[in-house]
């Protein structure tokens, strides 16, 4: 249905029609509907986007490996004893 009616639309108003162009002809439309043929209108609410998760990079074998790595220097440092102390 939104198709036809785009097409009806871009037949009478050219090729080129702009969205605020396309909602105030079917406001004239649904408006005349109403008027002249008592009908009611009926509208929806659009369905809510979706959440959208902050992406991730998942790490490689080679990211893996380096934060082993990190990790065990950083258990080598903690362990060894303070050479500069007094």
């Amino acid at each position: 249905m939104p198709y036809v009616v785009i097409a009806l639309l871009s037949k009478t108003m050219g090729n080129h029609v702009t969205k605020d162009e396309l909602r105030a002809e079917l406001e004239r439309q649904a408006q005349r509907y109403k008027d002249e043929q008592g009908g009611e209108i009926i509208t929806y609410a659009t369905r809510p986007d979706p959440e959208r998760k902050p992406w991730r990079k998942k790490a490689s074998l080679l990211d893996q490996a380096f934060e082993k790595e990190i990790e065990k220097i950083e258990k080598d440092l903690q362990n060894k004893p303070d050479e500069h102390s007094d």
